[in-house]
């Protein structure tokens, strides 16, 4: 049997002006929520980074590293079922997936 490829995306997000209006207080409110679903999610290594500062092309991305391609997409179905999304105060602009080392298990399958 295969062992599980170790995956990763990173999934480009557009925060609204909407959620710049919010109060910091509101905002570190939503941050707890999003916690919390992490927290029940715990198959998914999630980093957030901010980079409006850094890009044109998107507010903030996040970095999910998992093996199970199941438990990152029940991670953002639970995610976009939040107010950030349903409001939106944040939308999906984009999202790259790539598996680590993928030509090594596709060389060990031939050899």
């Amino acid at each position: 049997m295969s062992k599980p490829l170790a995956m990763m995306a990173i999934v480009y997000l557009n925060v609204e002006p909407a959620w710049l209006a919010l109060s910091r207080e509101k905002r570190r409110s939503f941050a707890e929520m999003i916690g919390d679903i992490l927290s029940r999610h715990p198959d998914v290594s999630f980093s957030w980074f901010d980079a409006d500062a850094l890009s044109g092309k998107c507010s903030d991305f996040a970095v999910c590293r998992f093996f199970d391609m199941r438990a990152y997409h029940h991670l953002w179905e639970e995610l976009k079922d939040t107010e950030i999304f349903t409001h939106p105060y944040a939308r999906i602009a984009d999202v790259s997936l790539g598996i680590e080392n993928g030509f090594q298990d596709y060389e060990d399958t031939i050899a």
